[in-house]
């Protein structure tokens, strides 16, 4: 290498700018609890505009893979947070169910027929 080329070099390294690193995907970690877990989905994910007397609101992830259900008093199954997530056998359903669990199965058979519905 030229001896005249290392300062240039690191002109060059200084004047790149720098990207943090892509955010690893947001985990479902239902240990976190209800608050905890879903000020993490609020913080990582884009709110999805909100239906009417829907008593749970829907956050996507960037990229469109995955959304959340968190839900609000008045749900089904609150406190409640389940995630759809689109893999290359389908939508799969997971979450964590903090409160009542008829409650919980019933909002796990509404996302599973929206689903449905959409792949039709």
């Amino acid at each position: 290498m030229r001896p005249w080329a290392l300062p240039l070099m690191g002109a060059l390294a200084a004047c790149t700018p720098t990207q943090p690193p892509p955010r690893p995907p947001l985990k479902l970690d239902c240990a976190l609890g209800f608050e905890a877990l879903s000020a993490r989905i609020v913080a990582e994910t884009r709110p999805a505009v909100k239906e009417r007397g829907e008593p749970f609101r829907y956050y996507n992830a960037q990229g469109g893979q995955s959304s959340y259900m968190v839900t609000e008093p008045g749900a089904p199954g609150h406190p409640a947070i389940l995630k759809q997530q689109v893999t290359p056998a389908g939508v799969s359903n997971s979450g964590c169910a903090y409160g009542d669990e008829t409650g919980y199965a019933e909002l796990v058979a509404y996302l599973e027929a929206l689903a449905r519905a959409r792949a039709k």
